[in-house]
């Protein structure tokens, strides 16, 4: 169609029928008889009208409207007026500069925020604080497995599987971002049957490379075990996050959150720990394979073929292997490091300063970080609606960063202090672990903020990067409080030099 493709909102009848935004018609000029005649004085200079006036009379409202000459340009030239029309018409030499002393003629009137306007990026908070629940109450697992890593023999600092373990954490970690990005991709595209396929192909590839992974680096029997059921469970997890069932995976845990609450009372022997285990491993799994029947044979298979490449994954995997580093190196970066100081063993007389309140203040925050998300896209598209100019918008933009940073910072300093008053026997952090922990938080937040908007390599290749060098120096017997005070500090300050510009610019928020 050669007309323009401008649906006006409000304008669609009963019917839904589309109305179309074209040039508003010349209006019928009075005849002689109509109008009173006025005799014009004999020495006077007859002077026309400038016919661009007009056009503007007619084309007030999107003049009105406009941003920038060349949306009044585009307007005009989707209409079919040509330069050779323009000169002809209006005497102007092209189209750009009708645009440009329409823009000029024509008072700014912005539409700003209305009720009728329908923000997609609006999130249910429960939902959030569900989803950070859930993120969180897994780690109540590890006191009931504590004795399956046979505490009483050390490897490289640590009890002996647990090594192990983390080898598998990281794995299922980069596995299963790349494959919820996946899944993602599909969802956005409406094919819900095939984002259930991908799923239930990739949950159980990746569990069983996970798994492969703990069982080449070794470990006693009950670690490794353990290793493989909580790869099933992220898997299971997984499925059941992407497709938006988070209140099943809250059952899953029941039974592991109780039994965790009895082992801090009483001693329970390690028999009916491993059941309670398995009870919640059990749940999830059958809860996701029950979904994902659910969506592939309730959906309809698309007649149109479509493929999305794989490579397209491969940012989001080093992405998710790098924040697994980044966040095992915070929790168990002092008890490395005192066994790299004392040659594999712990140092006698020494001890780590415990993180257990800080890994469930950062895990717990997780939620309101999702949630942040969709609040800093809320505002942004308000702040496009509202602003006059593009320096504007970028001032506001940067102003509802900096100021959902701060929120969500300030929440994960108050959520330690909380953990650290019921944790028994914890000591508060100092000063240079908390700065630590928050330039890790801040980091991944503003990471998962520019992944939304499409930065997933430079968001990769910067956590990456903070993950291998704090590693490596960690490994050289460097302090890991220092290192990462570097490594995650860096990357908090590369993250938001990318993200304040990228940002700020108008066409990432259309």
């Amino acid at each position: 169609m050669s007309g323009p493709l401008r649906l006006i909102p409000g304008e669609a009848g009963p019917d839904q029928t589309v109305q179309l935004r074209a040039l508003p018609l010349k209006r019928r000029r009075p005849a002689p008889s109509e109008q009173e005649q006025e005799p014009e004085p004999e020495d006077s200079l007859y002077l026309p009208a400038d016919p661009l006036d007009e056009l503007a009379e007619r084309l007030r409202d999107v003049c009105a409207d406009a941003v920038h000459p060349y949306e009044i340009a585009a307007f005009l030239e989707s209409d079919g007026l040509s330069d050779e029309q323009a000169a002809l018409l209006y005497g102007r030499p092209d189209a750009f500069t009708v645009a440009e002393e329409l823009f000029e003629k024509v008072e700014r009137r912005y539409p700003g925020p209305s009720s009728e306007f329908a923000n997609p990026w609006r999130a249910d908070p429960w939902r959030c604080v569900v989803r950070g629940l859930v993120f969180a109450l897994p780690g109540l697992g590890y006191l009931l497995g504590a004795n399956l890593f046979a505490t009483t023999r050390m490897r490289f600092g640590l009890p002996s599987g647990m090594l192990a373990l983390s080898v598998a954490t990281l794995v299922s970690w980069g596995f299963n971002q790349a494959l919820a990005h996946r899944s993602y991709r599909w969802l956005g595209r409406l094919r819900r049957r095939e984002a259930a396929v991908c799923l239930a192909v990739g949950a159980p590839v990746g569990a069983l490379v996970a798994a492969a992974a703990a069982y080449v680096v070794g470990g006693p029997l009950g670690a490794l075990c353990f290793a493989a059921g909580q790869s099933c469970y992220l898997g299971a997890a997984t499925v059941l996050l992407v497709l938006g069932r988070e209140k099943f995976l809250l059952l899953a845990l029941a039974p592991a959150s109780v039994g965790a609450g009895v082992v801090l009372a009483a001693d329970v022997p390690q028999p009916v720990r491993t059941v309670v285990l398995l009870v919640s491993l059990v749940l999830a799994v059958g809860l996701a394979v029950r979904e994902l029947l659910v969506c592939i044979r309730g959906g309809e298979r698309e007649s149109v073929e479509l493929r999305l490449p794989v490579r397209q994954e491969v940012p989001h995997l080093l992405f998710g292997l790098a924040c697994g580093a980044l966040t095992l190196i915070a929790g168990l970066g002092g008890t490395i490091h005192q066994a790299v100081q004392s040659g594999g063993l712990p140092a006698q007389g020494t001890s780590t300063t415990p993180t257990g309140p800080a890994m469930i203040a950062l895990t717990l925050s997780l939620g309101l970080a999702e949630w942040l998300l969709f609040r800093y896209r809320a505002m942004a598209v308000a702040a496009l609606r509202t602003s006059h100019t593009s320096g504007q918008f970028t001032r506001r933009t940067g102003g509802i960063l900096l100021g959902c940073l701060f929120i969500y910072l300030t929440t994960v300093a108050a959520l330690d202090a909380a953990a650290t008053v019921l944790w028994p026997g914890a000591p508060a952090l100092g000063v240079p672990q908390l700065g630590a922990m928050l330039l890790l938080g801040g980091s991944l937040w503003l990471a998962l903020l520019l992944n939304a908007f499409g930065f997933s390599w430079s968001t990769a290749l910067v956590c990456l990067a903070a993950a291998v060098a704090e590693s490596a120096g960690l490994l050289a017997g460097a302090d890991p409080i220092v290192l990462q005070l570097i490594g995650c500090g860096t990357a908090a300050f590369v993250l938001t030099a990318l993200a304040g510009p990228a940002l700020g610019r108008t066409t990432q928020h259309r």
